[in-house]
């Protein structure tokens, strides 16, 4: 498989390292079905996520709610957007090692995870080449882990966000400090 590597820059002099790898499958099954096939993780920040309205019908609603005022201030919990087809869950709590990160995918939905606050680490590799599951997909709870490890890890700051699409095998809550996160659950067909 062609990989390389592409640099984007987030703002403020920093800049991200993304992996890019070609359109793969989960673990066998079925390809969800996006309004644009990408072939690479995007990392960006939120002021830029425009740039993404096009990839997913929900995506500019799912951004608008990342845009509000006093999204800091909510507490952690689940937020019930657009029903099942668009919700989210916001987390606070202290981030975990590399090696107590596992990679994970789902096949329902495409995460975009967005930090408020401290630096989340996540790891990446293509769900396709995930070859050693942990735990076999969940369908009730849209996640399966595996025991791979990760091609990449990209910092994402505070005020940035990542996409997951099923076939993007992540591992996120990296950090030696606390992580303030939005993780929005996008249908993805």
């Amino acid at each position: 498989m062609n990989k390389r590597i592409i640099y984007r820059r987030l703002g403020a002099g920093l800049v991200a390292c993304v992996l890019i790898f070609g359109f793969t499958s989960c673990s066998g099954h079925k390809e969800a079905k996006v309004e644009m096939e990408r072939d690479h993780v995007i990392i960006n920040k939120l002021q830029h996520a425009e740039r993404y309205y096009n990839m997913h019908p929900a995506f500019e609603k799912a951004f608008a709610f990342l845009r509000q005022d006093g999204l800091a201030e909510l507490p952690a919990d689940r937020y019930e957007i657009d029903g099942d087809r668009l919700f989210c869950m916001i987390s606070k709590g202290p981030g975990r090692s590399r090696t107590e990160a596992k990679l994970e995918a789902h096949r329902k939905y495409v995460d975009i995870q967005y930090v408020i606050a401290g630096t989340d680490e996540m790891g990446f590799k293509p769900t396709g080449d995930c070859k050693l599951t942990d735990t076999s997909y969940d369908a009730d709870k849209d996640i399966e882990f595996f025991k791979d490890k990760p091609d990449n890890w990209t910092p994402v700051p505070a005020g940035s966000f990542v996409i997951f699409f099923p076939q993007d095998a992540h591992a996120p809550l990296v950090s030696s400090g606390e992580i303030h996160k939005v993780v929005l659950k996008i249908a993805a067909e």
